[in-house]
């Protein structure tokens, strides 16, 4: 028996269901012309006017122009719950106008014109990682000034995170290079502490973040912090969640990149993401990673956001304001400067 999927007045697959019951869901109209159906052997999801005819009986494939004509006539109603036409192609031969069913009636669904189709065949889950994940459809890519924005948010949580270890780190290292008897050139053992502690703290640095980055782009969230803020999620090239260390070698990718190139590495990443095709930094070729909007490779691809969104804007400002001010203060602390030497 061919077994049938087919996506409802709210966009949500269903399914799989027989050919019986597809042709007895098209008879009492919850089968809309426009919906999407999937089979064994199709390539893509097709709208069921296309391919009505190999279930209903009697019923032959529509013309290019029937889904014009639909729509046209669908403009013209004014009432949404009228029945459908007498001479609606679609009806099932023989059968009489249904009755036009009530505003209250829980078994209507409006019909609704399909867009691109954001379905793909139904697949066998290969893990519990890719849950929810939906292959196919439109994606919005993340570009330079929303990675931008999750990445001022993040290297708040990154410092914060980095000195809450580092601090007592090194309050331990100088408790014992003071109980060695100093740090003095005499003192071998509290020199070399010393110089222990301030080499701990570059694999900190570089240690947390990857840490952070790691763990939650891993989680079913997809996001760090600052990306669930502006509504964005990283994913492999496929669409798919990324696995902890896929994350963890991401972020120190990144991080070791910028230490060596002195910030360099910085700039050239954001003009990658804000110049190539599918807006991917260095980091995200070397992983195999893309940043994109968290709807994307869903089951509502249509709720993605293209434009910047209100928090990305905020952030936005607030950092330029930031940077403004801290190159005020820059001039006029070395303004003050000059002047004293002057004097």
């Amino acid at each position: 028996m061919t077994e049938w999927y087919y996506s409802d007045a709210q966009r949500q697959q269903q399914g799989p269901v027989g050919s019986e019951e597809l042709a007895s869901l098209h008879g009492r109209g919850q089968l809309a012309p426009d919906s999407l159906v999937w089979r064994e052997g199709l390539s893509a999801w097709v709208p069921w006017r296309d391919i009505m005819h190999e279930v209903v009986s009697g019923a032959t494939a529509a013309p290019a122009s029937a889904a014009a004509a639909d729509t046209a006539q669908a403009s013209d109603l004014n009432d949404p719950f009228a029945a459908p036409a007498a001479t609606d192609p679609f009806a099932i031969p023989g059968s009489s106008p249904a009755a036009a069913p009530s505003a209250g009636d829980d078994a209507y669904r409006p019909y609704a014109i399909a867009e691109a189709s954001p379905y793909a065949p139904p697949q066998a889950s290969v893990s519990s990682a890719d849950a929810g994940h939906v292959a196919g459809g439109h994606v919005v890519h993340a570009g330079l000034w929303k990675r931008l924005a999750a990445s001022v948010i993040d290297s708040f949580v990154t410092t914060i995170l980095s000195y809450a270890i580092l601090i007592p780190v090194m309050l331990i290292g100088f408790g014992s290079m003071g109980a060695m008897g100093g740090g003095g050139g005499d003192n071998p053992f509290a020199a070399g502490a010393g110089m222990a502690v301030v080499l701990l703290m570059y694999p900190i640095m570089f240690a947390v973040p990857s840490i952070y980055f790691g763990w939650m782009q891993s989680s079913s969230m997809q996001a760090s912090l600052g990306k669930m803020a502006v509504g964005i999620k990283v994913v492999r090239g496929d669409g798919t969640r990324v696995t902890f260390w896929r994350a963890f070698l991401r972020s120190l990718f990144y991080v070791v990149f910028g230490a060596v190139t002195c910030g360099l590495g910085v700039l050239i990443s954001g003009l990658m993401a804000a110049l190539t095709e599918r807006k991917q930094a260095l980091h995200d070729m070397v992983c195999d990673t893309l940043v994109v909007d968290k709807h994307a490779f869903t089951e509502h691809p249509e709720w993605q956001n293209e434009e910047l969104g209100v928090v990305t804007i905020v952030i936005l400002v607030l950092f330029g304001l930031l940077i403004v001010g801290m190159i005020a203060a820059y001039a006029i602390l070395g303004a003050m400067m000059l002047g004293g030497m002057g004097n």
